[in-house]
């Protein structure tokens, strides 16, 4: 630890952006060899021959993407790396390494960042990816997050999102709605606790729901597992914005339409009694919340007996002409138009 003068708090003015980089990266431990040189020059260096590379990045703040009043520093640094992780998954790829940027304003001391940068340290571990480099800066309010992945996919085996065609199944991992309703039984303890510094939170019938907010896993078995099975997706996408938001994606980028089977989509017997509890409906929570990281794909009807009976994965519905459009049938075997509600990185 830092010596300081005030051994619970080390300001970050104390110890300097180098200084401050070397003792968040110190524990970096670097696991592929595709990483020629990680953290400590001008730049990563990374060797991936033959295999395309994959790049993504997200920004997260405070305020908008995240509230410290109930999101814990560790799971922010793991919610921030799986975030990018999902992205390289969409695409039938492997993650490999990850740059950190973040920029915070004062009241954060050294130890704060260490909390950080823990969860994100976690995530690294847990999925196997190195830290190779990134940034550190102030910030005249509150804290900023930008997270790079950087992966690799064989040519043959990435998937985009353009692929989908007329007749092929649209399938999902696990199941939706739970980060969503974790949001709002969060959002309400929050409420709670501004009246009553004293009030203990109530998240015991919450848990599920709870971790799927605070800590997301990303879905990288699932790209194991469809290689074991010899399935590749026609189209793929990860789900952060939304059921609804993603197959409206899926259908515009692969000029087609679909039909989704309100009955087919998977909840969690949690998902089910919250929303009982809350008066509110469960479809359009599952199609509209968002942050589940899971992956929405398609496959080819040749392919179902291959997935079929698999626990990771639900046939939800099939994709159609793009004439057709994008429906909901109801379980009242309705037709309804699939409109994009899903979170909206523009509006706050």
């Amino acid at each position: 630890m830092l010596e300081n003068k005030d051994e619970s708090r080390s300001p970050l003015s104390d110890i300097g952006e180098f200084k401050l980089i070397n003792h968040l990266t110190k524990q970096v431990k670097l696991h592929h060899k595709s990483t020629i040189k990680g953290v400590g020059d001008d730049c990563a260096v990374i060797s991936y021959k033959e295999k395309q590379t994959l790049v993504t990045t997200d920004l997260l703040i405070e305020g908008v993407h995240f509230d410290l009043s109930y999101m814990p520093l560790k799971h922010l640094g793991y919610k921030a790396v799986m975030v990018n992780l999902s992205d390289v998954y969409a695409m039938n790829g492997i993650a490999k390494q990850i740059t950190v940027s973040i920029a915070v304003s004062n009241r954060f001391p050294v130890e704060a960042l260490e909390e950080l940068y823990a969860g994100i340290h976690l995530a690294c571990k847990m999925y196997q990816v190195d830290l190779v480099g990134g940034d550190t800066t102030s910030s005249t309010k509150g804290m900023l997050i930008s997270v790079t992945a950087i992966g690799d996919v064989e040519q043959k085996d990435v998937v985009y999102r353009n692929g989908a065609k007329p007749n092929d199944l649209l399938v999902v991992t696990g199941d939706l709605g739970a980060a969503y309703l974790g949001f709002q039984i969060l959002e309400r303890e929050k409420q709670v606790f501004e009246v009553n510094p004293n009030a203990q939170p109530e998240l015991e019938n919450y848990t599920y729901l709870v971790e799927r907010q605070l800590k997301p896993e990303a879905r990288k078995d699932v790209v194991k597992i469809l290689k074991e099975l010899e399935v590749k997706p026609t189209s793929m996408i990860d789900i952060s914005d939304g059921l609804s938001s993603e197959i409206l994606h899926l259908c515009q980028q692969s000029k087609v339409g679909c039909q989704l089977y309100e009955n087919k989509i998977p909840l969690d017997q949690q998902v089910i009694s919250t929303c009982e509890e809350l008066n509110l409906d469960s479809t359009t929570i599952a199609l509209n919340g968002g942050e589940d990281y899971e992956l929405l794909f398609t496959i080819n009807q040749e392919d179902y007996d291959k997935i079929k009976g698999n626990p990771n994965f639900t046939v939800i519905g099939f994709i159609t002409p793009e004439k057709e459009g994008a429906h909901l049938i109801t379980r009242a075997n309705q037709k309804i138009e699939i409109i994009a509600q899903g979170w909206n990185a523009m509006e706050k």
